[in-house]
């Protein structure tokens, strides 16, 4: 103690803390291996409330440290006999002690307890030692012994007699016997191996039964107190007839070996004496003799057979050996003894005690390891290996045991907790003895975890995702962001604010602080503006505050606010005329309506239709294309003039449309003069000159005719375009590039000639599409040509 407060002293004038408590480490470990067990001694006895003695001064430790570091006493056993006052340092008996009932099998009596200091921890073991007073007297276990002898025993023969029992111990014990006085016998007393006094009767002068049949013998036992005790017995000798034999047993000492968990009758063993007279003289009957009420309470013996059985519950904690003499008599009354020793084996049938001493009410989840969350002792009452202990805890935890002395154990933590992963742990400690068949038992302790702001909000989502629909109302509510804290209390409350970034105008968006929901604060237009995004943050409410981020992508549904828009032929110009051969076949392709919406997606698919013709059955329409072909081949009867009225429609809800009206003349031609004329011609030799020229004219011709042909589209395409680019109106870039499949495609024709005939003629017409590199793919709305041979 003086070395503790000269520590401490040390650390207050260096003002160094941490020395200061690596100091006090230091101290306790010195102390810890150093310490000696405080012994003291009591007569048994004693008043309640007896002084034990002055712990605070045996230990040097001030009284105002009592109560500072909360000492207290910790028995050994489930039952506590002192008491500890912190006022005054003064250790006091709790009750009056007997000795013979706290210790009854054992010559001396310690009394283990243990003085437990808190803050800094410290166990310092103490022993008491309960002296013996001499309050007990000698007890014989009958008032009357008998015993029958026959008139024929020679001097010098000897009979033992019951020993008197006497529950002190040392000089208060049984010391001495004495006779009364008596003309034939004296007592002999011997000291056994043990140290176990027996008592024998000794004939002086041979007995005569006609002169005194029965001799009544005073038997006194003395112990040694001051002033001493003792307790008497009669003895009454009945002399017999004469019996010439007398019973022997086979074995002087039986010696048996016994498990402590032996049921009740079983056979411990059988003692067998013979006597060779005959009739009465030879009947043999046993008996205990000298056996204390313990052993007689534990075994039976059958007086006929011999046979000693298990009477009660054997205990190895209890007692280890049992000694009884058995005494064999016949009919003459002649008698033999022979002494049976019991060793009980000790079997595995006391489970370890686990007695918590300290427990922590809670924990930081940020406590270091090695932290200690309890302390706790183990006793097993059983021996050797059945007493060994091993303690261990259940599960894979973050703990570990650390014995530290007398069975004495630390519980501690040995890595970093995580309240947001467990929150509290029911930590169950096993333990376990040596024993062959292993006994265990249980403690559960709970460990609370306390929270600590260490962890920051966290977003269900790294972005998230919402639309609306243009030209909603304002304030209107489309989502909700969601972040959540894993710690507890305050440190998970959660505020959610948008990160407002310089140079950027006010976000047409606005997010509830408390809950997180997303409200779009003015209408929006998809035609301007598509998609945008912010910033959230998410903050805690701990010290310092935990933040985490997420974007949020606002992404703008189309509305079909936008009805088609006719580029060719244009809206304000008149009809557009269109020329088609009186010879056309079925398919045959007119022209093409093409039509642009600035909506996007369903509402800006684009279908046609033919809503109204002079001929209805004469043209068909494209569903999607736009493609005005003949419906079936030109005849003579068809109006020369026909005019067609297109229905352009998207697909919204509702629908909007547009009309395209065009002009379409059936004109004759040279085209169809020739057709006539080569279906009327003979086909001419392959193999003759004139063929020849034929086709080399043939070839000229064509060549001279496709070249004039491709200048006149080409002129009428670019004529088209340059209309085309006056009229169109002005859309989002976007709207251009949708894949509806209804925008502006630039259309030329090409010419192509049978080969092989006397005359050249017309056949078809098929859009001609701009020619591409090879490996090059064609943009939107694009094909690749063809030219046909």
């Amino acid at each position: 103690g003086w070395l503790f407060w000269r520590v401490m002293a040390c650390g207050r004038r260096s003002g160094d803390r941490k020395r200061q408590v690596i100091l006090f480490i230091l101290w306790f470990c010195v102390c810890q291996s150093g310490a000696e067990i405080l012994r003291y001694s009591l007569p048994e006895e004693m008043e309640r409330d007896s002084f034990v003695a002055n712990i605070a001064k045996d230990l040097g430790v001030p009284l105002s440290q009592l109560a500072a570091r909360k000492a207290r006493v910790v028995a050994e056993g489930n039952e506590q006999l002192f008491r500890l006052n912190q006022n005054t340092g003064v250790l006091t008996a709790k009750e009056s002690l007997d000795r013979e009932e706290i210790c009854p099998q054992s010559d001396t009596c310690t009394l283990v307890f243990k003085i437990f200091f808190e803050n800094p921890l410290q166990l310092i073991r103490g022993e008491v030692e309960v002296r013996d007073v001499n309050d007990n007297s000698p007890v014989f276990p009958e008032k009357e012994m008998v015993l029958e002898i026959l008139e024929t025993a020679s001097p010098g023969s000897r009979f033992p007699l019951e020993s008197a029992q006497d529950k002190d111990v040392g000089i208060n014990g049984l010391q001495n016997y004495s006779l009364g006085p008596n003309p034939h016998f004296s007592l002999a007393i011997g000291t056994a191996k043990d140290g176990v006094k027996y008592l024998e009767l000794v004939l002086q002068r041979q007995l005569d039964r006609e002169e005194q049949g029965e001799l009544n013998l005073l038997l006194t036992a003395t112990d040694g107190g001051s002033p001493p005790r003792s307790g008497t017995a009669q003895v009454r000798i009945v002399v017999l007839d004469a019996n010439d034999n007398i019973p022997v047993f086979d074995r002087e000492t039986y010696e048996v070996r016994l498990a402590e968990n032996s049921p009740l009758e079983q056979l411990v063993v059988r003692v067998a004496a013979a006597d060779p007279d005959e009739g009465s003289n030879g009947k043999v009957r046993y008996a205990f003799t000298q056996t204390s009420e313990r052993s007689r309470q534990l075994f039976q013996l059958n007086p006929t057979t011999g046979e000693i059985r298990v009477a009660g519950k054997l205990d190895f904690e209890e007692a280890k050996s049992h000694k009884m003499v058995v005494k064999a008599t016949d009919g003459g009354g002649l008698s033999a003894h022979c002494k049976v020793q019991v060793e009980v084996l000790d079997v595995n049938d006391n489970a370890p005690e686990i007695a918590l001493t300290s427990l922590s009410a809670s924990i930081p989840e940020d406590a270091p390891p090695r932290t200690v969350v309890a302390l706790f002792s183990v006793r097993d009452r059983d021996s050797g290996d059945n007493g060994r202990t091993d303690c261990s805890i259940d599960g894979d935890l973050p703990f570990s045991l650390t014995p530290t002395f007398d069975n004495y154990y630390e519980l501690r933590t040995n890595a970093a907790l995580d309240r947001e992963r467990t929150a509290e742990y029911n930590i169950t400690i096993t333990a376990t003895d040596w024993g062959r068949r292993r006994l265990s038992s249980q403690e559960s302790i709970f460990a609370q975890i306390s929270d600590v702001n260490d962890n920051p909000p966290e977003f269900t989502q790294e972005v998230y995702t919402m639309s609306v629909t243009e030209n909603n109302s304002p304030m209107l509510r489309i989502g909700s962001m969601k972040a959540t804290d894993p710690d507890a209390g305050i440190n998970a409350r959660v505020n959610y604010a948008l990160v407002r970034q310089e140079g950027k105008e006010q976000p047409e968006v606005s997010v509830n602080a408390e809950n997180g929901d997303v409200y779009i604060l003015r209408p929006l237009d998809y035609e301007k503006v598509r998609a945008f995004e912010v910033t959230v943050c998410a903050a805690d409410g701990g010290s310092p505050p935990l933040s985490a981020r997420a974007v949020l992508h606002i992404v703008v549904r189309d509305e079909n606010d936008n009805a088609p828009v006719l580029l060719h032929p244009p809206p304000d110009s008149s009809a557009a005329g269109e020329l088609v051969p009186r010879w056309a076949p079925s398919g045959y392709l007119v022209a093409k309506v093409v039509a642009v919406d600035a909506d996007a997606g369903q509402n800006a698919w684009l279908s046609y239709e033919l809503a109204k013709a002079t001929e209805p059955g004469l043209f068909r329409v494209g569903l999607h294309s736009g493609e005005v072909r003949t419906a079936r081949a030109v005849t003579e009867r068809d109006a020369a003039r026909q005019r067609l009225i297109v229905l352009v429609r998207d697909r919204g809800q509702p629908p909007r449309s547009a009309t395209a009206t065009l002009a379409v003349a059936l004109v004759d031609g040279f085209s169809e003069a020739h057709l006539r004329v080569s279906e009327e011609a003979p086909a001419a030799e392959p193999d003759g000159p004139l063929t020849f020229y034929l086709i080399a004219s043939l070839v000229c011709v064509s060549a001279l005719f496709l070249a004039t042909a491709v200048a006149a589209v080409v002129v009428k395409v670019r004529r088209a375009r340059r209309n085309e680019t006056e009229t169109l109106p002005t859309f989002p870039t976007t709207a251009t590039e949708s894949s509806a499949g209804s925008l502006p495609r630039s259309y030329v024709y090409d010419v192509c000639f049978a080969a092989g005939t006397v005359n050249s003629e017309f056949r078809f017409l098929r859009p001609l599409f701009p020619c591409f590199p090879a490996g090059l793919p064609p943009g939107p709305g694009e094909q690749r040509s063809s030219v046909c041979s």
